[in-house]
């Protein structure tokens, strides 16, 4: 029996629409062959001519006959945007943020993916202990890139160790031949205190640099420590001390790696340089900021938006009638409140009608080391924010909501905030051009 893909919406003006494809019908095949999941289907799709097979819901089937340009798509949409399952995890890793989550909270949260065609679509990270030789034959021959791969570790017996699987020092060797067939690669390493770190990382690194230019970029973060972690792994968090170290370490190796191939090539997150106490490093050494999703370089790239936006607001809010006035608040976590505090003292000192009052939010639901805003809840908010002045407007990050809706990690609403605290609640995008734009706009 076929495996059915069922069409969720058909695009207006689109190919599918001229052939009267609609909502509800199922794709069966193209070219005779079977979609195993929207990589086959992308492929497939490809050609200036091709077949379809659709499924009307009563049944009928009808094989369309489609002359096109190349590399243009039928204009569907799916129910299942990966037009299969997702794979679940097995690994057990000792650093693993799913492990330390509260009971109680939304399913979804619960569940741990690994799945290779993710890290293609949406960026995720994957250990290669889920991927079979099938699925790296496909990312071959489709010239599926890039990859995101969590490496932890190139020490084969450590990295069984970390993520609790005696396949995943075996593993690595899925990543020559990725290498081998030119895909390319993006890396991470969670840095855990005592296991993977120092002489460790610095292993790590040398055997990861092989891999240039494929490997792209290597992003070093520090493990996330909640204060649910009973009965798991014992970890550490890092020290100011620590923090420098590790800085050390990666600087030396971007130093001569952009001697040697032109790219920094290994990067220590936003976090290190806060912990350690020190700026963060010029736009030049982020290599067009390729792990930004790692929370590498998020902050200068924010200040450098901040700054420019400064600029051009300032050639146009230059008569006195456009001076923006008012009193707003921000809330956001311990890790960017130095950065998004001096954004706002400027902001003040140039259009003195502003006051503005800015929030570090302490993470009481998942425990103090947990400092940045994305993992905020909207309970912390509510008895940190309450009695505080606030002023017209709260504005919060964008990455504080769960993807695409209005919902705080433990599904408080931004409505519901909105009454409790009797303030609108602005959301910000991540942009320092948008944190401009939203405090200088009058409502």
């Amino acid at each position: 029996m076929r495996k059915a893909h069922v069409v969720k919406r058909v695009l207006p003006g689109s190919i599918a629409e001229e052939l009267e494809i609609q909502a509800g019908d199922k794709i069966l095949a193209i070219d005779n062959t079977e979609i195993e999941d929207i990589f086959d289907y992308q492929f497939l799709v490809q050609d200036t001519y091709i077949e379809v097979l659709v499924e009307k819901p009563d049944g009928e089937q009808w094989l369309l006959e489609v002359d096109k340009e190349f590399d243009e798509d039928l204009g569907v949409e799916f129910e299942n945007g990966l037009m299969d399952e997702y794979r679940h995890c097995h690994n057990k890793c000792v650093f693993c943020f799913i492990d330390q989550m509260p009971p109680g909270m939304r399913d979804t949260l619960y569940f741990k993916d690994d799945d290779s065609r993710l890290s293609f679509l949406q960026g995720n990270y994957v250990t290669l202990t889920n991927m079979s030789d099938h699925d790296i034959d496909r990312i071959c021959r489709y010239r599926l890139s890039p990859i995101n791969i969590s490496f932890q570790t190139m020490n084969p017996e450590l990295r069984c160790k970390m993520l609790n699987n005696r396949f995943a020092g075996e593993a690595l060797k899925k990543v020559d031949i990725l290498n081998a067939a030119d895909i390319r690669m993006n890396g991470q390493i969670v840095l855990c205190k005592g296991l993977n770190d120092g002489k460790e990382l610095d292993f790590s690194i040398q055997e990861l640099m092989k891999y240039i230019p494929n490997l792209e970029s290597v992003s070093v973060v520090p493990v996330g420590l909640s204060k649910f972690r009973d009965g798991l792994y014992p970890l550490e968090p890092f020290t100011k001390e620590d923090a420098a170290e590790v800085i050390d370490l990666i600087e030396g190796y971007q130093k001569k790696c952009f001697e040697e191939y032109g790219t920094h090539f290994v990067h220590a997150s936003d976090e290190w340089y806060i912990l350690a106490e020190k700026e963060m490093p010029e736009e030049e050494r982020y290599d067009g900021y390729l792990q930004l999703e790692n929370g590498v370089g998020m902050l200068r790239l924010l200040l450098s938006e901040f700054e420019d936006a400064m600029e051009k607001k300032q050639e146009i809010c230059n008569l006195p009638e456009e001076e923006p006035v008012g009193e707003l608040s921000m809330a956001t976590g311990f890790l960017a409140y130095p950065y998004i505090q001096r954004m706002a003292e400027k902001l003040m000192q140039r259009w003195p009608g502003l006051s503005i009052h800015v929030y570090p939010i302490r993470n009481d639901f998942f425990g103090e080391h947990i400092t940045v805003s994305g993992l905020l809840t909207g309970q912390d908010l509510v008895a940190q924010l309450s009695g505080k002045a606030l002023g017209s407007r709260l504005l919060l990050p964008e990455n504080i909501l769960r993807s695409g809706e209005d919902v705080f990690l433990d599904d408080m609403t931004v409505g519901e905030l909105e009454k409790t605290l009797q303030v609108s609640v602005n959301i910000v995008k991540s942009s320092g051009y948008d944190f401009v734009d939203t405090v200088l706009t009058v409502e």
